[in-house]
């Protein structure tokens, strides 16, 4: 989605809405697709004293095992995004400011440009996941196992036997 703003950039006070969703459901992300469903962006772009700032948010459901205790879980992430649109810019390295060519906004690779980068390098089902046992792999969010947990370094088996008595 292309948005041409230049009526927006010519005009103080002018303003405009944007709501549209976008498909990255063919995105491999850790090597799987977690974005099943569409990401779904809600902003505002207005000029204000000749200053032209695009808010939004990207509103994003992550669908993917948690990555402690693989159970599937759908997560839902607010990713806000804050640019400052310019049509000219001395230093192209600078990035607080977003160069428009022509006066278009590509709001699709602003969004996947934002959102990608910005999701949670953790999925979890619940912040406390217990996450499985390294020995049975027992879910120990549904209860604890029966393996011993107690492990000794190998150089002091001796010694623990020892204590024992």
């Amino acid at each position: 989605m292309v948005l041409d703003l230049r009526k927006l950039f010519l005009n103080d006070g002018e303003s405009q809405a944007v709501n549209c969703e976008f498909d990255f459901s063919e995105v491999e992300i850790f090597g799987g697709y977690p974005l099943k469903q569409p990401v779904k962006l809600k902003g505002l772009i207005e000029n204000r004293a000749g200053v032209v700032e695009f808010r939004c948010d990207c509103v994003v459901t992550y669908d993917a095992p948690c990555d402690r205790c693989y159970v599937d879980t759908v997560g839902e992430y607010v990713i806000p995004v804050v640019k400052t649109l310019v049509h000219e810019l001395e230093n192209e390295d600078d990035d607080e400011f977003l160069l428009l060519k022509d006066y278009k906004l590509d709001v699709k690779e602003l969004c996947y440009e934002e959102v990608i980068p910005n999701l949670p390098s953790k999925h979890l089902c619940n912040p406390n996941c217990k996450g499985v046992c390294q020995k049975c792999g027992k879910n120990l969010n549904q209860g604890e196992c029966d393996c011993e947990t107690e492990t000794v370094d190998p150089r002091l088996q001796k010694l623990k036997e020892l204590l024992k008595d």
